[in-house]
């Protein structure tokens, strides 16, 4: 049986994160991250934007060049998943039938892409955009002539993904079922600029509509909707989130639901067990502790770091401050903040212009803001959440007011 001092089960953005701080911080020990892809770890954001658009071949994605791993002495096992947690035995049961033993185990498994449950969801020509592969197969069919395409989820990944199929020249239907697009991470003024964007750049945006089964012989050829019209498509993207992949910390006793709950130091309630990223769920400080799952990059990055830190004797709480950003046409978004709770939304510039901000409220404090092509904003906001300010709504929406001028000294 083999095993490290240190397995990292997940090779995404936090377990290689995981791996290059241990080292950073001079862990001596062995590390071994196992992956269930066959690629070393690759940044996953450019898959629905710059590599869909083929604007960035693969290899410029690798987070780390392939020998680095080895340089590092960080074993690679890849194309291989953890099917089963012994947290008594420190023993973890792959999907090869093999057995690994661990002295701490950092979970960073991320998600599973949501899948439909309506019938055809099966069909051939039915996609997720998570992984390289899901991305080859929906490009070789492009290439293939594919043409006419559903989006099903009007969150980022549809959206993104819509953005990118239009520049290829596709005809692109987007389906939201609730009220309008973003609507669980954004407020109404943003949701209503993209929508008015993406009809702009010549998608067929449709919210409030709800799908009642995929059409097809073999292959999808339409979508069906509710009220029993059904939308032609060659190809379905369906972008609807994700589901934790937890299942075999769940199962061995690790307290969760959606996803794996950790507490300030990112330990699960299992011993010696880790879990950050995508698929842990921790009491958020910059939510007014809510207890949720962040899906970012940067909450990758900076939980596994804190769990890194840790293990070589550096433990310190979990408050890194949560940033995102999406890519759609020319339109940089970036948000400081959460945005979570808020109870009231100021919105400053002139979105006809292209370059403006929307910022979330609770209790006089500035809690969150999205800044569309506004990068001054956007730095100014972090300063500006960081510091839980207390900010005059009416100075908030006067864009001839710096921000900067707003930072508590």
């Amino acid at each position: 049986m083999s095993g490290a001092d240190v397995v990292i089960v997940g090779a995404g953005h936090a377990g290689a994160q995981a791996a290059l701080v241990l080292r950073q911080a001079g862990f001596t020990g062995t590390v071994t991250m196992i992956g269930r892809e066959s690629e070393p770890p690759y940044e996953r954001p450019p898959l629905s934007k710059e590599y869909f658009a083929r604007e960035k071949t693969f290899d410029r994605l690798y987070i780390r060049p392939p020998q680095f791993w080895g340089e590092k002495d960080v074993a690679l096992k890849l194309g291989v998943e953890v099917t089963a947690v012994d947290p008594a035995a420190k023993t973890l049961t792959l999907s090869d039938g093999g057995t690994f033993t661990y002295g701490r185990l950092i979970w960073a498994t991320g998600g599973d892409p949501r899948q439909l449950t309506c019938a055809g969801a099966d069909l051939a020509g039915v996609h997720a955009v998570r992984t390289r592969v899901d991305c080859d197969q929906l490009m070789g069919e492009i290439d293939g002539g594919v043409r006419h395409i559903v989006v099903i989820g009007g969150g980022y990944i549809g959206l993104e993904a819509a953005a990118v199929l239009t520049k290829l020249g596709c005809q692109v239907t987007l389906l939201e079922a609730m009220p309008r697009v973003l609507a669980r991470v954004a407020g109404p003024e943003l949701s209503a600029f993209y929508e008015k964007e993406h009809r702009a750049h010549g998608v067929d945006l449709r919210t409030g509509v709800a799908v009642d089964s995929l059409v097809g012989e073999g292959r999808v050829s339409g979508v069906k909707l509710a009220d029993g019209s059904v939308i032609p498509a060659d190809a379905v993207i369906v972008g609807i989130g994700i589901v934790p992949a937890v299942a075999p910390l769940i199962a061995a006793g690790a307290a969760g639901g959606n996803g794996v709950e950790v507490d300030e130091f990112c330990r699960t309630s299992l011993p010696d067990i880790y879990a950050v990223g995508d698929c842990a769920s921790f009491a958020c400080d910059y939510a007014g502790g809510l207890v949720m799952r962040v899906e970012s990059v940067q909450n990758a990055n900076d939980q596994a770091a804190c769990v890194a830190k840790a293990i070589c004797g550096e433990a310190k709480p979990y408050r890194a401050f949560p940033w995102f950003w999406s890519n759609q046409y020319d339109l940089k978004l970036q948000t400081a903040g959460i945005s979570a709770g808020y109870e009231q939304s100021v919105v400053r510039g002139d979105p006809e212009a292209r370059s403006f901000s929307v910022a979330y409220l609770k209790g006089g404090r500035l809690i969150a803001m999205d800044c569309v092509n506004a990068v001054k904003d956007y730095v100014q906001a972090r300063k500006l959440v960081e510091a839980g300010a207390v900010i005059d709504p009416a100075l908030l929406a006067d864009a001839s007011v710096p921000l900067k001028d707003l930072v508590p000294a």
